[in-house]
């Protein structure tokens, strides 16, 4: 409390916008001035319906309610640790993402901040401290108002679009240098402390990768990061798009996960041997974990619809779990480190999964896998695209197994699963009234 009133005071802010992440990783929440807020924040006063957390991404709610029986309200309780100021406005403005409680002071199991705290409390009871570097891509596009219509790379600062793949190309960069100057103050003034700038695969694709840390502390910099590109393009009459397939013959956006386990009392890396630099059986235990559990978790790394169009063979994403090192065919790639630095890089959650879910999901098959000491498969060799896409390929496969699995429902907590659920598939029956251009122009006139 008296963190967020210096901050208040220091910065001179007069709004306030209190944040929580939904079930699709939108800012939701509400903004006050810089007094009430603080009033509020005493009182139990910032109130917001929970039915927000089982808001599809279309602004509709599932038939089934998978909320409180009073559809009511929660309340917000604003993290200290995370407040910040809003870098775009004029005025002065501050951020800070809350956690969603209910009136007996129960947090909101539902809230996806919430099931990371979860997930991370097992691995506390354990002496565990989970550390993890994710990885964005995303695409920039022109603006783009009519959704029938496909979207396009913009133009850069030559006046052409690009045309051909341009990956690690740095003159490709260039081309949107100011807006990326943009992204790196607004970032800087959020303490959101990214790293690496490239340039992907994909047309105007890009990617922007964070430094390793603690799983809470990284998730809320990517819930702000993505907001704050959009905004830095949408200055520039640009969007950005997180989207995991946005267009078609490109390859699609990832959020690829670098997660590591260290011993929270000595700091020491648990996945590497400190005297020979060997790979311990926790780290192949957690490879097996992420091996088995991870086609059982996909509505969290693959949360939409489109989320499927990745997952096609030799298109810079996986279709299976088998594991490598250096090999970035496979689902689970071990990149080439020293023993502190050893980790297994999750190639399957896509750009358009909620941070705090996505990272949720990775870490809860791994933590599996250590407690029931698995092994894994052997590692492969060579290209992983030869052997058998073990995926789920649709949203509606991935629910089905998700549902069903009664570990991660026991880990996740099985109100959490029924909400998700009951979402994502009130998000299916909305997109099953769609008529797609596919099927007019091929079966219009032809069937």
């Amino acid at each position: 409390m008296k963190v967020i009133e210096e901050f208040l005071r220091e910065h001179k802010i007069q709004e306030v916008e209190c944040l929580v992440p939904d079930m699709a990783g939108i800012a939701r929440g509400k903004i006050l001035p810089a007094q009430k807020f603080l009033k509020g924040m005493k009182t139990n006063g910032l109130r917001i319906p929970d039915s927000v957390f089982v808001q599809t991404v279309t602004g509709g709610y599932p038939e089934e309610d998978v909320t409180s029986d009073e559809a009511g309200d929660c309340y917000l309780v604003p993290d200290a640790e995370t407040i910040r100021l809003v870098p775009w406005y004029s005025e002065p403005t501050a951020q800070v993402i809350c956690d969603a409680y209910d009136f007996k002071g129960e947090p909101v199991s539902i809230s996806a901040r919430h099931v990371l705290k979860r997930v991370l409390e097992l691995y506390a009871a354990e002496g565990w401290t989970p550390i993890v570097a994710p990885e964005l891509e995303f695409f920039l596009v022109d603006v783009n108002t009519d959704p029938d219509y496909p979207l396009v790379p913009p133009i850069g600062r030559s006046g052409r679009r690009e045309t051909s793949r341009q990956s690690y190309g740095l003159d490709a960069v260039n081309e949107f240098d100011p807006l990326f100057e943009d992204v790196y103050d607004f970032c800087e003034a959020q303490d959101i402390d990214v790293d690496t700038l490239t340039h992907e695969a994909g047309a105007a694709q890009m990617e922007m990768n964070f430094n390793h840390g603690p799983a809470l502390l990284l998730a809320d910099q990517a819930f702000l990061f993505k907001r704050t590109v959009r905004e830095a393009a949408l200055r520039h009459k640009v969007y950005a798009t997180f989207m995991a397939k946005p267009m078609r013959g490109e390859p699609g956006s990832s959020m690829h996960i670098h997660q590591s386990v260290v011993d929270t009392e000595s700091g020491q890396n648990v996945f590497a041997s400190p005297t020979n630099g060997r790979n311990t059986k926790l780290f192949l235990s957690h490879i097996a974990g992420l091996q088995k559990f991870l086609p059982h978790v996909m509505p969290m790394l693959g949360p939409n619809v489109n989320s499927y169009r990745r997952f096609l063979r030799d298109s810079d994403a996986p279709i299976n779990t088998h594991w490598g090192m250096e090999n970035r065919t496979v689902g689970l790639r071990v990149p080439h480190s020293d023993a502190q630095s050893r980790r297994i890089e999750n190639r399957l959650a896509g750009a358009d999964c909620n941070p705090y879910l996505g990272i949720a999901a990775s870490l809860a098959c791994g933590y599996l896998g250590m407690k029931q000491k698995m092994k894994p498969r052997q590692p492969v060799q060579g290209s992983a695209y030869r052997l058998a896409h073990t995926l789920p390929r649709t949203l509606q496969d991935a629910l089905h197994r998700f549902a069903s699995n009664r570990q991660i429902k026991e880990v996740l907590g099985s109100t959490f699963v029924e909400a998700v659920v009951a979402v994502k598939e009130a998000e299916l029956d909305e997109y099953q009234q769609v008529i797609s251009s596919w099927e007019r122009e091929h079966l219009l006139l032809n069937v």
